[in-house]
């Protein structure tokens, strides 16, 4: 009889007390997926993986320990159990360790409400393998590409169960499609590259393998022809594509374990202004359909709507109970965590007030300039904040593109930077970060 992962956990919640721990929690990860990756009108790789990782943590007073197995059969469950125990017996003491309490966890969520799982069969191989075929075919036509370098589809489920010796039990299962192709342009050293992709939740609101690929293939396009801009200070218009970058940096610096550590450029902006007053940051883990939505945390807290930044003012840390004890604070219910970790804090779904203008406007507005598209590298240093990256995109001119460029480094100050940014109204709402394009004035380029 195929056991599910809630009873795998409450068989090794009581198999780790028996062993001897004072207290303990799981958590088991169950899933399978199916990849496809084609090239030249061919299938090019297939693959397909199942399996169950289970981890375990147990307590004994302040020390804790952590185990895990790919194996859920009785006497492996017997044996992580006992290593574990083993292992807390040798630990040092944690004073911020230890489970929820009672009073603390998550007691009443609706999975259903957060569309976390599609319902529709499972794709076949040869489904996606079409889809694969189909968006390469697409990148290709599209004239002055000259190879496609992968097209993949793929589709996977995964499902979670958590436990605790405190009395939470709770598991849910998600479901991820997506589709993704790298178009390549020109030839020789004068080859460019670029792509496009889609991830959801539901099948059905997958953008069509079409617009993938011809989307892939005309961005290879644009990329031709890319040189050095010159060196100087100049307006940076982020794409969409990657502004959420500037915004992740931020979110870094307010993770309560950073924080904690002493190793954080925000340490000392808690309620302090670190974006524009008119924007706000807002984290929202119940969402439908989003692949960061979540009814509680990995330590059976409640997820919640919070607003990280409120007007442009810093209002909190994301703390898990580790780092929220070490501060002196509550948890915020973004414990995240592996098999064989302990939970750290995570942000879940994130979305930053979208502004009034068009990509476009922005563009005519800042008048001379770099429009970047990607990044390469980073340099950023966690206790002041300073910022470099490789970067290359698109040199504006008159408010118009002129041509491409690569091979440029942008660099500047983020508590400066992040102060300045002009959000444009084109994130794509669907995403977990819904971040708009990000105009900054004044950035440092290194060029030719």
């Amino acid at each position: 009889m195929t056991r599910t992962p809630e009873d795998i956990s409450q068989d090794l919640l009581e198999t780790a007390l028996k062993a001897g721990a004072e207290a303990a929690d799981t958590i088991v990860l169950d899933g399978s997926s199916v990849s496809v990756e084609v090239r030249g009108g061919a299938l090019e790789h297939a693959e397909r993986s199942e399996g169950t990782d289970l981890g375990l943590r147990v307590f004994l007073g302040k020390r804790q320990a952590i185990v895990s197995s790919s194996d859920s059969r009785p006497e492996t469950l017997k044996a992580m159990a006992e290593r574990a125990v083993a292992m807390a017996r040798e630990a040092p003491d944690d004073p911020y360790t230890g489970l929820a309490q009672s009073d603390q966890l998550a007691t009443d969520w609706d999975i259903e409400a957060l569309e976390l799982f599609d319902p529709t069969a499972e794709p076949s191989a040869e489904d996606l393998m079409q889809d694969a075929l189909a968006a390469e075919a697409a990148a290709l036509s599209v004239q002055g590409v000259t190879q496609v370098s992968d097209a993949a589809a793929s589709y996977g489920t995964h499902r979670v169960h958590l436990a605790a010796t405190n009395g939470f039990s709770g598991g849910y299962v998600r479901s991820s499609r997506s589709t993704s192709c790298v178009a390549i342009s020109g030839e020789g050293t004068g080859m460019e590259r670029d792509y496009d992709g889609d991830s959801r939740t539901f099948q059905s609101d997958l953008r069509s393998p079409a617009d993938i690929g011809h989307s892939a293939g005309e961005r290879a396009m644009q990329q031709l022809g890319a040189r050095q801009p010159a060196t100087g200070t100049y307006p940076v218009l982020f794409d969409e594509r990657i502004s959420s970058s500037l915004i992740g940096h931020l979110l870094g610096a307010s993770n309560g374990a950073a924080i904690a550590r002493g190793a954080s450029w925000l340490s000392d902006c808690l309620g302090k202004q670190v974006l524009p007053d008119h924007l706000s940051l807002i984290e929202d883990p119940h969402r439908p359909r989003i692949s960061g939505s979540r009814p509680f945390d990995a330590e059976g807290l409640p997820t919640r709507r919070r607003a990280i930044v409120e007007n442009g003012t810093l209002t909190g840390w994301t703390l898990d109970l580790s780092s929220a004890r070490k501060l002196d604070m509550a948890s915020t219910g973004n414990a995240a965590r592996g098999v064989s970790g302990p939970p750290s804090p995570s942000n879940w779904n994130l979305s930053l007030t979208q502004g009034d203008q068009s990509r476009a406007e922005l563009l005519r507005d800042m008048g001379t300039g770099l429009l970047v598209t990607s990044m390469i590298g980073s340099t950023i240093n966690p206790n002041t904040g300073d910022y470099s990256r490789g970067a290359s995109g698109f040199w504006v001119e008159n408010g118009e593109i002129a041509f491409p460029v690569n091979e440029c480094t942008i660099a500047g100050n983020l508590r400066d930077m992040l102060k300045r940014i002009i959000p444009a109204n084109d994130a794509r709402t669907y995403l977990s970060r819904v971040v708009p394009s990000l105009l900054i004035e004044g950035m440092t380029l290194a060029g030719n």
